[in-house]
């Protein structure tokens, strides 16, 4: 029997205590009839307790414990794989930080419309189209951020302003149609190829404003060595892409 309500919000979680009760009471107020899905990869600080105190008392709470860092890429495709499982209607992920904005979800699932016809696929919030910003990051990481969606959008022919933001809402009919098993990224890239592997089922993409804050409390998950793997399978992706057009 499908759920009662219908709207899935996946959150991957490592070492995010701090924030993650927090971020639930701004979901729920937000959006006060959806589930939440934590998935998180034997975070030490305890995360994973508490996450499992609440699943033992609320219906709408869901916690996939997954013992290991696995990366983010896996964790994503992991939250897509239960919403397909459980038979919801709306996907949406977000980060555990409030680096993207709770109160924006109505907006998301809004721009999606009626989902017996629906105006949209999948919903991005965008730090890069007019209304979006960025908060708290250094000049360097912005340039960073820029170059990195700039080589995606060329490399893999993406129209988003904002291809590796990873706060998206879509509809879960849509995510049915993946093949999961041909995705190449387990980290930060899994966002881009995500959206180039959507591109191929020629799904109807929108962008919504957001202000992107960068976190307050916990350490950032991205290091150098996952950032040049991610442009490695970012390369690898536009082959492929380069191939399919030639």
């Amino acid at each position: 029997m499908p759920p009662l309500h219908k709207t899935l919000v996946a959150v991957a979680t490592y070492n995010e205590r701090d924030n993650v009760h927090r971020l639930v009471e701004a979901i729920r107020q937000a959006l006060p009839n959806t589930d939440i899905l934590i998935i998180d990869d034997g975070s030490p600080d305890g995360t994973g307790q508490w996450c499992e105190a609440q699943a033992d008392e609320y219906e709408w709470f869901h916690l996939i414990q997954r013992g290991s860092k696995q990366g983010l890429g896996t964790a994503t495709i992991r939250g897509m794989q239960f919403a397909i499982e459980h038979k919801y209607a709306l996907w949406i992920a977000m980060d555990a930080d409030f680096s993207h904005p709770p109160e924006q979800l109505p907006k998301m699932v809004g721009t999606i419309g009626n989902l017996d016809s629906p105006d949209f696929d999948c919903v991005i919030g965008s730090r890069y189209i007019n209304g979006g910003s960025v908060v708290g990051w250094s000049w360097s990481r912005r340039f960073m951020s820029r170059g990195v969606n700039l080589y995606a959008r060329l490399l893999l022919g993406l129209k988003p302003r904002d291809c590796s933001g990873a706060y998206r809402c879509c509809r879960v009919e849509m995510l049915s149609q993946l093949d999961f098993s041909q995705f190449l990224s387990h980290g930060y890239s899994f966002m881009e190829e995500f959206l180039w592997r959507l591109k191929t089922l020629n799904v109807r993409i929108a962008e919504i404003p957001i202000i992107f804050t960068d976190r307050e409390h916990g350490a950032s998950k991205l290091n150098k060595r996952e950032a040049i793997h991610s442009l490695w399978i970012l390369f690898k992706l536009g082959w492929q892409n380069w191939l399919r057009k030639n």
